[in-house]
């Protein structure tokens, strides 16, 4: 019985930890990355990949919300972050300084050279 808890410990951890991971890749994607893929807002995602963390952290794997989050968090996964993902720039946050005012589509702009 000692095996059988503690491998549902490590499952839990391991549940934890794709929410996390998933609501921390749906925090770095620009908003319009979602509207340029056609799905649901950035802020819906958020709070849908939030309550799922937080019903894992609380519950664990014995009830039957952390099986909801678990698909929600399976969906954006296998489906809008791919989608993002696809568009030009990853649907990525630019940070300010990582580029030029020079920077182009391809790359920076030389003047020619």
């Amino acid at each position: 019985m000692q095996g059988f808890s503690s491998f549902l410990s490590l499952l839990n951890l391991a549940l934890t930890v794709f929410s996390a991971f998933a609501l921390f890749d749906a925090a770095t994607r620009r908003e319009d990355a979602y509207r340029a893929a056609s799905k649901q807002s950035k802020p819906f995602w958020l709070i849908i990949l939030g309550i799922a963390l937080v019903v894992n952290l609380i519950f664990g794997i014995l009830s039957f919300l952390p099986v909801l989050g678990l698909i929600a968090t399976i969906v954006y996964m296998v489906d809008v972050r791919p989608a993002i993902r696809s568009l030009p720039g990853g649907g990525r946050s630019r940070r300010t300084g990582g580029g030029s005012s020079s920077d182009g589509p391809y790359g920076p702009y030389n003047g020619g050279r």
